[in-house]
């Protein structure tokens, strides 16, 4: 049976896609106030939440039940608008050796953008399912976020 895998989602978002990735790219500490699925989230290790040496831990809701993870930053492209973290610790550890997610911004010519989700895994077993509970999560989240900007961007106007 198959350990490794990789699931992959796109979603048409109304925000631009630059202003979406600069949540992510320059701003990650805020995520929190945008989905309210993130329950808490603080540096663990380091000083900077964009830095790489950096490890953050998270407190997410996925299907009603609280996890908790760790995660570092793999690769920051922001001319691609992609980076790429790990996870680790926590809940990912009970079922994965290898969890990566890699997100990916890109412009629509309409002035809205598109936005891909990837993850990357290894199974500690053939017993454990696929990450399915965490492609939901982002598309879920994804929204929230996406309709958050959205909001204040009217307000700033």
């Amino acid at each position: 049976m198959v350990l490794s895998g990789r699931l992959i989602t796109e979603l048409g978002i109304k925000t631009p896609a630059e202003r979406f990735y600069k949540l992510f790219a320059e701003e990650f500490h805020e995520v929190q106030v945008h989905c309210e699925r993130v329950h808490h989230a603080k540096l663990h290790e380091g000083e900077d939440w964009h830095d790489t040496d950096t490890v953050k831990h998270w407190t997410y809701v996925i299907d009603g039940e609280v996890h908790t993870c760790y995660e570092s930053i793999e690769e920051v492209d922001k001319q691609n608008k992609r980076n790429t973290w790990k996870l680790f610790g926590g809940d990912i550890d009970k079922h994965y050796k290898v969890f990566k997610l890699t997100l990916e911004v890109s412009d629509k010519a309409d002035g809205t953008g598109v936005v891909k989700w990837v993850i990357e895994y290894e199974k500690i077993n053939e017993d454990i399912d696929p990450p399915n509970g965490y492609m939901d999560y982002l598309n879920k989240c994804t929204r929230d976020i996406d309709a958050h900007l959205i909001k204040g961007e009217k307000v700033a106007l």
